[in-house]
């Protein structure tokens, strides 16, 4: 037998060893199922990494609305400047001794109107017969009135709505029913403005002179009315000295408020550095409204009393 005869034989008994290439293959298709196994895996993994990128913008979005909402709410409500003034004077005190005897010579203690709030409205009227009997009669009658706004977010600043209820009675003053020679003309030196309106009304008792100035100094509106007659035949009164004396109690009329409110009445001479630039006292946080409530006698009648 041939030594390579021999050989081969004593490699079937052996055994022969395994072929290199065999066994890379092997490695390759475990690798490979190996690979498969933890793509497998990892594909749930991405998935949920996913779902947490989703949930993470969905958490962005929530936390823009909010930091939107909080800068909303950050930005500053809307303001409007303050009243000048916060209160009003008793309506009974705004006249001096003088004026009164003046005007009502025959007059007693004034009679303070109804109101629902002082802070904000307020009138007081007192009048007076001269009677001389058979030589007739003089019958005066005079009323002052007061309004004070506040200022509001929606409606505007105090002085404005103050300036609307100011031009509001000059027109009232100037559509009396029956009311003759109708004449309208400004008033200096009363307050930041000040109108006066005068005119006849005819009665059966007489000829009755109506004299109203209406005033209005920062925040507050004054309203004067002052009339007489000349009753049972006696003498009609002038127009022009009632006018007169009408004009000189407004404007004092006016001081008072200012006066009330820590002004020293600068604003009845018609001052413009007494004009109010602090801020208003402490008021009540009930807006006046340009309309009287029941009871209050913020706005006169215009037409005078028919009874002597």
């Amino acid at each position: 037998m041939s030594e390579g005869t021999m050989q081969r034989q004593a490699q079937r008994e052996v055994g022969a060893p395994p072929r290199p290439f065999r066994h890379w293959g092997r490695d390759q298709r475990a690798k490979r199922r190996n690979r498969v196994l933890v793509c497998a895996a990892a594909v749930p993994v991405m998935l949920v990494a996913a779902g947490c990128s989703s949930d993470s913008g969905s958490g962005d979005s929530t936390d823009k609305a909010a930091k939107a909402a909080a800068s909303a709410s950050a930005k500053p409500s809307p303001t409007v400047q303050a009243a000048a003034y916060g209160k009003l004077p008793e309506p009974c005190k705004v006249l001096s001794k003088k004026t009164l005897e003046d005007l009502v010579p025959k007059g007693k203690s004034g009679k303070e109107g109804k109101s629902d709030d002082i802070s904000t409205r307020g009138s007081c009227s007192w009048n007076s017969l001269d009677n001389n009997g058979v030589k007739g009669s003089q019958f005066r009658w005079l009323n002052v009135s007061m309004l004070r706004f506040e200022s509001d977010v929606t409606r505007g600043p105090a002085d404005k709505l103050a300036q609307e209820h100011f031009e509001k009675q000059v027109q009232e003053a100037q559509a009396v029913e029956g009311a003759k020679s109708v004449k309208t003309e400004p008033v200096a030196g009363t307050g930041d403005q000040a109108t006066a309106v005068h005119y006849d009304l005819k009665k059966k008792e007489g000829t009755f002179k109506q004299q109203t100035v209406v005033a209005r100094v920062e925040n507050v509106v004054v309203t004067l009315d002052y009339y007489g007659a000349g009753l049972a035949g006696d003498k009609t009164p002038s127009g022009s000295d009632m006018l007169k004396d009408a004009k000189k109690a407004a404007k004092e009329a006016v001081g008072a408020v200012s006066e009330a409110n820590g002004e020293g009445g600068g604003k009845a001479g018609g001052d413009p550095s007494a004009s109010a630039s602090k801020p208003a006292s402490k008021a009540p946080s009930k807006e006046a409204s340009d309309k009287p409530s029941k009871g209050a006698s913020a706005t006169p009648s215009k037409k005078p009393a028919s009874k002597s």
